[in-house]
């Protein structure tokens, strides 16, 4: 037995493949299901071990991969945000680097113990937090072509592939992930697997749409390709998605920083959005999760209260009830934490966002509303309790102590 982050897992006795499908709303997999384009996860859920849980919030992509890999929520492993606003620099970073992580992986346990593990990333944003001090296979479709044994546990992965390089705005980022995987299993058998792939797709369908149905079908085939080969598979996804757009179409958008200059002045307080990185073209740097760190003058509560009356807004706490509620490290977010309704992101100013980029109306995550995940195992799942609270961050847990 392994015991990471307080929690207890068996090792694996078959080689296991945990899945996070980035943006997958569960309706994107019933969607595609009933309309016949995924006859494996159709197959797979008559086996009754087809679950709903809830990833963190925010519900971005770093907090919950991480998450997914440490069994643990951010108020553990550290990992609050894409972007944070460094407190002992003064500046604006993401949060790709290892050293904002605060705890062991179970990847890494479980190399430390003697399994092989191998990692895929679609970004590469992902692969050195998802790789921190792992023995094995660890590597990014983005950057497939750059892979050395020395930094990455592999070479020549376009070759075991078949496949070029794909562009990081594209299904086949994702598609790579996948087929990457299915090589190395049919290849080197590893006994764990991690595959994390983008939201590209998500972003820009809508459930049931031809482009949403042609990405879970391709991905259905994949899957049905790791099971044959006798995989134990849990799929899970690190967020939902949804539009966030008002009834003419276009995004529908609180600038909070704008908001704040009009009442407080000129950047007298700082709004970060935490679902910034390297790769905006899709969302527009637009989620619907922000926090803000204010002049120390300012009262919180009343700040709070205020801004509470803003058409759109869910929720906006305190750094405390922000940190209670959705189990986040308190040192690493700021005086308020505010989350916008279903429909609705948070931007800073109007000046900062470029949304020229976006080909089809708005679809982005961030909210307790893209909280609900799918959790499905392709086993039975003997002895489970499920009655209980199901977390994304529960796939190792089913998936190795109980459907082994």
């Amino acid at each position: 037995m392994l015991n990471i982050n307080s929690r207890q897992y068996k090792l694996p006795t078959t080689p296991t493949v945990v899945v996070c499908v980035d943006g997958c709303e569960p309706d994107y997999l019933a969607q595609a299901v009933a309309t016949g384009h995924m006859p494996w996860l159709k197959k797979t859920l008559a086996i009754g071990s087809g679950l709903i849980a809830e990833c963190v919030v925010p519900s971005f992509t770093n907090p919950n991969n991480l998450s997914i890999v440490t069994g643990a929520p951010p108020s553990v492993h550290g990992i609050c945000g894409n972007y944070l606003f460094d407190t002992a620099t003064g500046t604006e970073v993401m949060m790709n680097d290892a050293k904002w992580l605060r705890a062991p992986t179970l990847l890494a346990a479980l190399a430390d113990a003697g399994k092989s593990v191998a990692v895929i990333t679609a970004k590469d944003k992902l692969r050195s937090l998802l790789g921190h001090k792992m023995k094995g296979i660890c590597f990014s479709s983005e950057k497939s072509d750059q892979v050395t044994l020395a930094e990455n546990g592999i070479e020549n992965v376009l070759e075991l592939v078949g496949k070029p390089v794909p562009s990081v705005y594209s299904a086949d980022l994702s598609e790579f992930v996948f087929a990457a995987g299915v090589k190395l299993m049919e290849t080197r058998r590893p006994d764990v697997m991690y595959l994390s792939t983008t939201d590209y797709v998500q972003h820009k369908h809508a459930p049931g749409t031809p482009g949403a149905n042609a990405f879970n079908a391709m991905m259905d085939g994949y899957l049905g390709q790791l099971e044959a080969m006798g995989c134990v598979i849990a799929l899970t996804a690190d967020h939902g998605m949804n539009a966030k757009v008002a009834m003419d179409g276009t995004p529908d958008v609180i600038y909070l920083q704008d908001w704040f200059d009009t009442w407080l002045g000129a950047a007298a307080a700082r709004v970060i959005l935490p679902i910034t990185d390297p790769y905006v073209v899709h969302h527009g740097a637009l989620g619907s999760f922000a926090t803000v760190y204010l002049p120390k003058d300012c009262d919180v509560k009343a700040a709070c209260a205020r801004l509470q009356r803003v058409k759109g807004m869910q929720e906006v706490l305190t750094r405390a009830q922000a940190a209670d509620r959705f189990e986040l490290p308190a040192d690493r977010i700021g005086d308020m934490v505010v989350v916008s309704e279903r429909f609705t992101v948070i931007g800073t100013s109007a000046a900062r966002h470029d949304l020229t980029a976006l080909e089809v109306p708005l679809r982005s995550h961030g909210g307790i509303s893209e909280q609900r995940v799918p959790l499905i195992l392709n086993r039975p799942l003997p002895g489970l309790d499920r009655s209980r609270r199901f977390r994304n961050f529960d796939a190792f847990d089913l998936a190795l102590n109980f459907a082994q």
